[in-house]
């Protein structure tokens, strides 16, 4: 990018839990269905220790799935040039996703208080959603530094102290 960079932002979705979290969840999930085989084979079920795994297997899976779906990031970046969204999958690939000039670029945020508020880069009809990794609260702060930035970069000035 050419240009002074007024904003480089990186979102990134939130997992909570987190390598040791689940490993406690993963053993207390594989005691409790172990345990509960047990009783169900003593009383002649064969079937439901079989179901009882495929359920622990299918947990483990879909945590795996979210952490490896966690590494996608979102990089929004504005110069005095253009604004700019980069995209990186979870395996590391990054594309630009959306590119528009600062001066005509505009920041809306849709939908009220207690909603879901969607936070767009508009461009003479043209919208793209960004953020969307981050909560309600958390957009509508991005969406202040987001238009602060890019006020910033058309004046061609960094904020003084």
């Amino acid at each position: 990018m050419d240009g002074l960079l007024f904003m480089d932002a990186e979102i990134a979705p939130h997992r909570s839990l987190s390598r040791r979290g689940f490993v406690v969840v993963i053993g207390l999930l594989t005691t409790i269905n172990t345990g509960t085989a047990l009783v169900f084979w003593r009383m002649g079920a064969a079937p439901v220790p079989v179901f009882l795994g495929i359920d622990v297997i299918a947990v483990i899976v879909a945590f795996v799935l979210s952490r490896h779906a966690g590494r996608a990031r979102e990089r929004i970046q504005v110069t005095t040039a253009e604004v700019r969204v980069l995209m990186q999958t979870a395996g590391g690939e990054a594309r630009t996703v959306w590119t528009s000039p600062t001066a005509f670029t505009r920041v809306a945020l849709s939908g009220q208080a207690g909603e879901e508020t969607d936070l767009t880069l508009r461009l003479f009809g043209r919208e793209f959603a960004v953020a969307r990794a981050l909560s309600r609260p958390e957009r509508v702060d991005f969406a202040a530094a987001l238009n602060a930035a890019i006020r910033q970069a058309r004046t061609g000035r960094a904020a003084g102290p």
